[in-house]
């Protein structure tokens, strides 16, 4: 175990934990002020989660929604950027421990910010994620591309019809944002971008089912909205259906449970889960050693201003926070992230802090398709192409980087212009690397990486699979 190296001329020391949007952004507004920041990421990179869905559906790359952290504060000389997974808060010693392949480092702090975001949930059925990967990271995200280009090609080979038809049958669970989105992709993917590729099968005539236990399309928008996405989505292929409570999921397909007790199974290779989230466990061990609850998200109850009971050194902010129903998206956490950066220079510079967070609601929006799109702005309510063409604007303003938002604008012309897909490598490894570490356990990575190391940690410090 080290203990990171003090700045010198030791100034007030800001731990930021998460490399999300609200760690990035604090650590951005932080730039000018007389501190020394540590941000410390359980990846290299800063992800634009929100366009996940075209690295699986190879409309875009890896690198185009994840730049490296590293980069991007490369010209903030008072930023350290380093790599850990976050395994321990202590708010008496004011200590933050992290850990990597084996090797534990603690972080000391003046100043706390708590950004580390939330992951996929199963509502208690974790065994779903072997078989129906999440879409949280650009991990999973490579793993279902490779799931889902690999399903054509093994149909392409297959001589059984109930095996072609299980392998080009999608089944997407949650009709939020995300599943909508992911759904519609596969649609136009099937019957655009692979309609002239194969020779014995028909991709055109694959499944697309968009799973919901609710009782609409897209929750959070306006009813109108969410009709609008529905008749849209089952205008392009896509099965909606609603209602429809998954009750186990296999390598073979997933049972569904209808409104009225009825189960039915649905036969397919393919499955996503797009359904729910969880706070970061550690959101459960701030609330234990503040005494703050924690909701059953895993979600911390936090002051008005952001800080734990008792802690006004710490912010927590974004996914993992519960205050005043707060929706879990990018705002919520960028707001958060420099709403606490402000606190942070004004503590630090004596003056009093800002009583209390206020969120300015930017509004909401969904793509459904090539050209269509929902947006819900408050009062003003967008369909279709206008809709469409605020989505890309917005997306391009928030892709972090010139370089990055160039060739994001190129990858969407080539497959929303065209028909192509600049992105439909995949590999083995992206497909099976997840479920084959999780087999092996983190100590078979920590083995191969050589160097001095720390105990080894035989189980995943989160306490969660990575799916």
């Amino acid at each position: 175990m080290t203990t990171a190296t003090q700045p010198t001329g030791q100034r007030p020391r800001v731990v930021i934990v998460g490399s999300g949007f609200g760690g990035l952004f604090a650590a951005q507004r932080l730039k000018k002020a007389p501190v020394d920041i540590t941000l410390i990421g359980k990846t290299t990179h800063h992800l634009f989660q929100p366009l996940l869905y075209q690295v699986a559906t190879g409309i875009l790359s890896e690198g185009e929604i994840a730049p490296a952290t590293r980069e991007i504060l490369a010209k903030q000389d008072n930023a350290r950027v380093v790599l850990g997974e976050v395994t321990d808060i202590d708010l008496v010693a004011r200590t933050v421990t992290s850990v990597v392949l084996g090797r534990t480092t603690v972080h000391e702090y003046d100043e706390l910010i708590v950004a580390a975001g939330a992951g996929q949930s199963y509502f208690g059925n974790d065994q779903f994620a072997e078989f129906a990967p999440g879409m949280k990271s650009i991990d999973d995200a490579l793993e279902l591309r490779g799931r889902i280009f690999g399903a054509f090609e093994l149909a392409e080979l297959a001589t059984d019809p109930a095996e072609i038809d299980r392998l080009l049958t999608f089944v997407v669970v949650g009709a939020g944002p995300t599943g909508v989105e992911m759904a519609g992709q596969i649609a136009e993917l099937a019957r655009r971008t692979l309609k002239r590729d194969f020779r014995t099968i028909d991709p055109t005539s694959a499944r697309v089912i968009l799973l919901d236990a609710a009782p609409k399309v897209l929750p959070p928008f306006a009813d109108s909205l969410g009709q609008n996405a529905h008749k849209r989505l089952n205008e392009i292929g896509v099965e909606v259906q609603l209602g429809a409570m998954v009750t186990n999921v296999d390598a073979d397909g997933i049972v569904v449970k209808d409104g009225d007790g009825h189960e039915r199974r649905i036969h397919s290779a393919t499955k996503i889960w797009a359904a729910g989230v969880q706070a970061s466990p550690l959101g459960k061990m701030l609330g234990e050693q503040s005494g703050a609850a924690v909701d059953r998200a895993g979600r911390v109850s936090v002051e008005p201003d952001l800080t734990l009971p008792g802690h006004p050194e710490v912010h927590v902010v974004g996914d993992m926070i519960s205050l005043n129903r707060l929706p879990g998206v990018a705002q919520v956490a960028i707001q958060g992230g420099r709403f606490a950066a402000d606190a942070v220079k004004a503590r630090v510079a004596g003056r009093p802090t800002k009583p209390e967070f206020h969120y300015h609601d930017k509004g909401s929006m969904a793509t459904v398709a090539r050209f269509s799109a929902v947006a819900d702005l408050g009062k003003l309510k967008f369909t279709g192409f206008i809709a469409w063409v605020m989505w890309l604007v917005v997306h391009i303003f928030y892709v972090v980087g010139f370089k990055s938002r160039f060739t994001t604008a190129l990858g969407w012309a080539v497959s929303f212009l065209g028909r192509g897909r600049g992105q439909r490598t995949a590999t083995q490894q992206q497909v099976y690397g997840r479920l084959a570490l999780e087999e092996l356990g983190s100590a078979f990575e920590v083995s191969k990486t050589g160097g001095p190391k720390d105990d080894l940690v035989s189980v995943d410090a989160t306490g969660r699979k990575s799916a």
